[in-house]
């Protein structure tokens, strides 16, 4: 028989980072909560197999390999800002389907501070999920969001470059 102890004891409080916001940022890029080896990190997507800083470099024109610093600057000179819809939660491992007791970014304010932005995006179906849960009912009108395919390497259904001519399409075409 499970101890309830054993049970739990894997079970995490995780934290979010801040936002990365540039100068007049046009574009909102959104995951859900960093999985464990970003939290150990400090890093947004530090995953090596998460496909994020690859399809982000060959759309805004950078090498995915670069230091980290000198990613987010070329996020931020491409127009782009990068947060997690949920600044806290209990989470068992790295799995969003793990995610308990989530609590939401204000992506309200960021986006108030920021009236560049126009296009929020959600890096998978969870981000776009707690999204709609959290932060769409307070917006108003005038945005553009859309649900990326996830670069998560959970999300296998699709290939790197099937999921890069999404992101392509839907973040650089205007669609």
């Amino acid at each position: 028989m499970m101890n309830t102890a054993d049970s739990v004891s894997n079970i995490n409080h995780c934290r979010s980072f801040g936002a990365v916001v540039g100068e007049n940022p046009r574009l909102l890029i959104l995951g859900s909560m960093p999985g464990g080896e970003s939290l150990r990190q400090g890093q947004y997507y530090a995953f090596r197999a998460n496909a994020f800083w690859r399809i982000t470099g060959a759309l805004f024109g950078f090498r995915p390999d670069l230091p980290y610093s000198e990613r987010l600057d070329a996020l931020r000179r491409g127009g782009v800002a990068l947060w997690d819809v949920l600044k806290e939660c209990e989470r068992d491992g790295s799995l969003d389907s793990n995610i308990r007791a989530p609590v939401p970014n204000d992506i309200a304010r960021l986006l108030a501070d920021h009236p560049s932005i126009r296009l929020i995006a959600c890096n998978g179906g969870t981000a776009f999920r707690y999204f709609g849960r959290f932060v769409k009912p307070q917006l108003r009108a005038g945005y553009r969001i859309v649900r990326l395919p996830s670069s998560s390497p959970a999300a296998a259904r699709m290939s790197f470059e099937e999921k890069l001519a999404v992101w392509r399409r839907l973040l650089l075409s205007g669609e």
